[in-house]
């Protein structure tokens, strides 16, 4: 995927967090404001924003409703409920380092599903090795 087709808000390059957040600014509210509206506090507006908790489904369906998006683009990414950044606005750092960033959240996840591969297989080893003794 080039840099021109790059899904921003899909499942690989962003979190439900990321298209919250998106969302929020896109709107033009602040955390506080968005919080008032759906009747939680800024922290656990905070904390769905940074990915450490996800809304109820009663939730979901109002901060989907007050931002303009679709429960499904808030889940998923898929959709075109919102459109990406203007790269072309941003200084050439910044948009580097953006590009580095996505590199290395690839990076991980690719690490992270071998990491799961060896452990499972890992796992199998030590079992067959208890079935022998």
């Amino acid at each position: 995927m080039t840099e021109t087709d790059m899904d921003w808000y899909g499942p690989d390059a962003a979190t439900f967090g990321d298209r919250v957040a998106a969302a929020r600014e896109s709107a033009g509210m602040s955390q506080s404001q968005l919080a008032r509206r759906i009747g939680v506090k800024k922290s656990t507006l905070t904390a769905w924003e940074q990915d450490l908790s996800e809304p109820r489904a009663n939730k979901l369906s109002m901060l989907a409703g007050l931002l303009n998006v679709s429960m499904a683009w808030l889940l998923t990414g898929e959709g075109d409920d919102l459109t990406a950044p203007v790269e072309d606005t941003l200084s050439a750092d910044i948009a580097a380092m953006a590009r580095e960033l996505r590199a290395l959240r690839e990076d991980l996840r690719a690490q992270a599903e071998r990491a799961g591969r060896l452990e499972k297989t890992l796992r199998r080893l030590a079992a067959s090795q208890e079935d022998v003794e």
